[in-house]
């Protein structure tokens, strides 16, 4: 049950990115041609938004609504979601579409938060003497949605419409709903109630050095999440390739790395590792706004990849570790704040990549004169800056986790388990 919730929020993430410039050409392009860039992002963004206030919410008082129904919820949720995105065009005109495309991605991503919010405390209950591995198995299955949906998106193109491919998020939802109504879970453990949630609250407020960390996974899901997302748009037509498949190879290292990333932190520690990773999604960022071939692009997907690969899990350890009595409500803070970052930089993105395609082309009439090739070489060189000015995040999080690496150092503490908690 829960690896085909998860699966089914990441195989929906990694649809929604595969046909974004489809849906950006059919449906934006026409009302918004200037700021095409800047709407798609937002509305990519919106699932963020909805997976970042449904996880804050629902894992505090997942025990009083209960797992079925929030699992139920998760289905339903991408199901409506979905409809909304596929049919807009039928349903509305205009600038309409656009809203109901974003409201249809911002119901995904609340299927999203129900997911996280339900699956790692039910995981950790039916496993209590083995939570760490299982945990880890079953996020595997992230990556492992990606790569399906994103193999779906490219090789499913010719053949069907963007709108049928993205309706494949159908077949597993309507298995999230069956299943999550016909399943008995664990009943609700006697520690939780109240008291346990003032206890959860008081250890974040207590202790205000949670905020750096709550800061820094803003920083690393806006170099992970984002660029995830807006790989394909800016990417495809560049390298030659389609840029959903450097995001399923990047998966595929995902899936792969997440087996050993728990040796390297046990010999770097929780903050070396993350610093080796910040230095690695630096500059895979900075190659992937150079790349001009299948190669290049390979390459620096490559270097992105496996620094970024790491990154969340070992906030959430690092989290988990620090903060023992922080338990879940520190978990979903942290995890919202990693989603709310993709909210805000997704649409920063395609600004950039709108305010860049403009100045290159000499003004927003010489812009809307552009056609073919022309077009196509102004909107290459514009992604080539997006990335470029993304790489300042990476750079900021060598600063804050050279930092405290370096103070834990002196301190002789060393941490290296990795617990995951979301994908």
């Amino acid at each position: 049950m829960s690896v085909l919730a998860l699966f089914t929020a990441s195989m929906s993430a990694s649809l929604r990115a595969a046909v974004a410039s489809s849906l950006k050409a059919e449906w934006i392009d026409p009302i918004a041609p200037i700021a095409a860039g800047e709407m798609i992002g937002a509305a990519l963004g919106s699932a963020f938004l909805g997976f970042s206030i449904t996880v804050f919410v629902v894992s505090a008082v997942l025990d009083r609504i209960g797992i079925s129904r929030v699992l139920i919820g998760c289905g339903v949720a991408f199901l409506t979601g979905t409809m909304l995105i596929v049919s807009a065009g039928a349903l509305a005109s205009g600038a309409t579409i656009y809203h109901l495309v974003w409201l249809g991605m911002l119901l995904s991503g609340i299927g999203w938060g129900f997911a996280e919010a339900a699956i790692n405390p039910l995981t950790a209950r039916l496993y209590p003497e083995d939570t760490t591995h299982r945990l880890n198995v079953l996020h595997a299955w992230y990556p492992g949605g990606l790569i399906v949906g994103g193999l779906a998106g490219v090789f499913l193109a010719p053949l069907l419409p963007w709108q049928a491919i993205m309706a494949l998020v159908f077949l597993p939802a309507i298995g999230v709903v069956l299943i999550g109504a016909t399943t008995r879970f664990p009943p609700t453990p006697a520690t939780a109630g109240d008291r346990a949630m003032k206890d959860m609250m008081l250890e974040v407020v207590r202790r205000p050095s949670f905020l750096v960390w709550f800061g820094a996974m803003f920083l690393t899901a806006s170099s992970e999440l984002a660029p995830g997302q807006w790989i394909d748009v800016a990417l495809s037509n560049r390298v030659g390739m389609r840029g959903i498949l450097l995001l399923v190879y990047v998966s595929a290292l995902m899936f792969v790395f997440r087996h050993f990333a728990g040796r390297i932190a046990g010999r770097l520690s929780n903050p070396g590792l993350l610093w080796v990773s910040s230095l690695l999604a630096a500059v895979g960022l900075f190659l992937l706004s150079q790349a001009q071939s299948p190669v290049s692009a390979i390459l620096a997907s490559t270097v992105w990849g496996l620094g970024v690969c790491a990154m969340w899990p070992t906030m959430l350890a690092s989290v988990a570790e620090r903060y023992p009595r922080g338990d879940s409500w520190a978990l979903g803070l942290v995890g919202s704040a990693g989603a709310l970052a993709s909210f805000f930089v997704l649409p920063r993105l395609g600004e950039m990549f709108d305010q860049a395609k403009v100045e290159i082309a000499g003004g927003p009439e010489a812009f809307t004169r552009l056609s073919g090739a022309a077009l196509r070489a102004v909107e290459d060189a514009a992604a080539s800056q997006s990335f470029a000015r993304l790489t300042f995040v990476p750079l900021t999080l060598l600063v804050v986790f050279g930092a405290i690496w370096l103070v834990e150092r002196r301190s002789g503490r060393r941490s290296g388990r990795i617990a995951e908690g979301v994908a």
